[in-house]
């Protein structure tokens, strides 16, 4: 329990921060829908990639609204009881239909509260940082009652946004600044906060506090050094293959189960993401090995255990992370050959996407055009894009074809059909 005076306080002033803070970029969101939509919005993501933003850009649609934040100190006492008072102290202001509530999951039994705005036709948005937790109580006590949007650090086309760099029709000059801007965007990333202070030092305090606070603390994870080196590690080696036995073996960890369950708690908090290798039998799928991805290229750069630039890996992390975006389901694939193209996405038709800091090297455009005609006589395909920092050309091979496109082009989203 918590005493009615400090939640009343908390409310007060929290409400004030939250409507004196600027809004921020906006963010690529159907606004519109959002608004319109009777359901409950849950908004997910890492920390500090802008949720709490999100809300207050929604919040411009709507006279009058409540606000918590349950990630504060104050209310470590809050308990499913507390919501029949924060509810007096909120009508007890004003008097309104819709609710934002951030970091609702440090709340036990938060769902059965929204359950009941929902029932009573208020409108809700909730964030929160840890997708599985989420993801359980929604679907044990939500279904059907709401939908899901996950928000990541800024995407390219945000970041230019963000630098007020125009790109529609980009002359000569224009392209030469969004080059500029890419080079930025590959190095630094796109945390929000962190673009606008520019210290490095920050995205390194935001990773210590997942790693201690949301995960070690949360799940009572006992190996804490094994779990950080694990960690570390999978931040220094991303987009390569990995398994969860050949790292049990390097961090000196119990079991591959266990491994696995420390590489679920780095994905619940949205730091990394799994690539599965194609295959119509989803049992291979789960056996062989995965490839990781982080959440953000700078955050790699801050944290990992080495200061090479790794341009490849960082282009590539970033095309996947763009194809997450957009909803894509994404794998790796292996041909008959053993060729590999980095992503093959399940839709209808089949796309495959090699990734290339460039071709101009002989060995490496032969390289990459092998895996992907192997690749598409495999699966019947006509066509493959090769992602490249800035090269542009159509290849037709063996009556395939194969274009060329810069990154650039493939992040403001013009058309590689």
């Amino acid at each position: 329990m918590i005493a009615q005076h400090i939640l009343e306080e908390v409310v007060y002033e929290q409400f004030n921060t939250f409507t004196r803070k600027n809004i921020g970029t906006i963010r690529e969101i159907d606004f519109n829908y959002l608004t319109k939509s009777h359901l409950i919005t849950v908004l997910t993501g890492v920390r500090r990639c802008g949720k709490s933003t999100l809300l207050r850009q929604i919040a411009r649609f709507y006279s009058t609204f409540y606000y918590i934040n349950f990630d504060d100190e104050r209310l470590a006492d809050f308990e499913i009881n507390d919501f029949r008072t924060l509810l007096l102290i909120f009508q007890k202001k004003q008097k309104s239909t819709v609710f934002f509530i951030d970091e609702i999951q440090m709340v036990e039994g938060w769902e059965r509260f929204v359950r009941r705005l929902f029932e009573q036709e208020n409108k809700v948005y909730i964030t929160g940082s840890n997708s599985k937790l989420l993801s359980s109580e929604l679907s044990t006590h939500l279904t059907g009652r709401y939908q899901k949007i996950e928000l990541y650090p800024f995407s390219f086309k945000e970041f230019l946004s963000f630098k007020n760099v125009k790109y529609s029709e980009p002359t000569s000059a224009k392209q030469a600044e969004i080059l500029k801007t890419l080079d930025d965007y590959i190095s630094k990333g796109g945390f929000p906060e962190y673009r606008a202070l520019d210290d490095k030092e920050y995205l390194r305090l935001v990773y210590n506090d997942i790693i201690y606070r949301d995960l070690i603390v949360r799940f009572g994870i006992k190996n804490t050094k094994a779990f950080k080196q694990l960690s570390n590690y999978l931040f220094t080696n991303f987009t390569k293959e990995t398994s969860y036995n050949s790292l049990r073996k390097l961090f000196g960890i119990s079991s591959p189960s266990t491994t696995s369950e420390y590489v679920s708690y780095l994905q619940q908090a949205y730091l990394l993401f799994e690539c599965y290798k194609y295959d119509y039998s989803l049992k291979k799928q789960i056996v062989y090995n995965k490839k990781v991805y982080v959440i953000d290229t700078g955050l790699r750069s801050a944290i990992a255990l080495n200061f090479s630039k790794k341009l490849g890996q960082n282009i590539e992390n970033i095309v996947f992370l763009e194809l997450k975006r957009r909803q894509k389901e994404v794998f790796f694939y292996k041909t008959k050959d053993h060729y590999e193209v980095d992503f093959i996405v399940h839709e209808n038709p089949i796309k495959l996407i090699q990734v290339s800091y460039t071709m101009l090297n002989i060995e490496t455009a032969n390289r990459e055009k092998r895996a992907l005609i192997s690749a598409m006589k495999e699966l019947d395909l006509q066509k493959s894009i090769i992602i490249t920092y800035n090269e542009e050309s159509t290849i037709i091979e063996r009556n395939k074809q194969i274009k060329i496109i810069p990154l650039w082009k493939f992040l403001i989203n013009i058309s590689y059909d």
